[in-house]
């Protein structure tokens, strides 16, 4: 559930990059910021949050979110919207609007799979998830005095 909440946010971080950074230099087309913002989303998600950031961390993570962001949008900006000076002011600004996105997506996300993984870890060692908040305990009294104090 949580991984289409990271996708939703990475989502709108690109669409918000590239309406900066595509729309400030030269006007862009919807189509070409919701292209770049679903390529970059899709790929980042798949580098960046499942290979990148659960071996290396989330500052190798972040820097690959903006190497990916800046080669993209000067690639395939250089093919669609042919201003090769241009482009590279707009591939900056966007990757770096990226990067700050990333950085905290990455940070919930190490937060999210950490508890997760304690989670998993607790089940796997108890065979259920235990709350400590709405735990009971049940026993009986087994040292009972000699004789019944009521029996005077």
């Amino acid at each position: 559930m949580n991984h289409i909440l990271f996708l939703i946010i990475k989502f709108f971080g690109c669409v918000v990059a590239f309406t900066i950074g595509l729309d400030l230099f030269f006007p862009a087309t919807v189509t070409d910021i919701l292209s770049f913002s679903i390529l970059v989303t899709v790929v980042s998600y798949v580098v960046g949050e499942r290979i990148i950031l659960p071996r290396f961390g989330p500052t190798t993570a972040t820097i690959a979110d903006f190497l990916l962001a800046y080669m993209s949008v000067w690639i395939f900006g250089n093919i669609l919207l042919n201003n090769y000076l241009q482009i590279a002011w707009g591939s900056i600004l966007s990757a770096a609007v990226i990067a700050i996105v990333e950085s905290f997506v990455h940070r919930y996300a190490l937060l999210y799979d950490e508890t997760n993984r304690a989670k998993e870890r607790e089940k796997r060692r108890t065979g259920y998830i235990r709350t400590p908040e709405y735990g009971t305990e049940f026993s009986e009294e087994t040292d009972l005095p000699d004789k019944n104090l009521f029996d005077e």
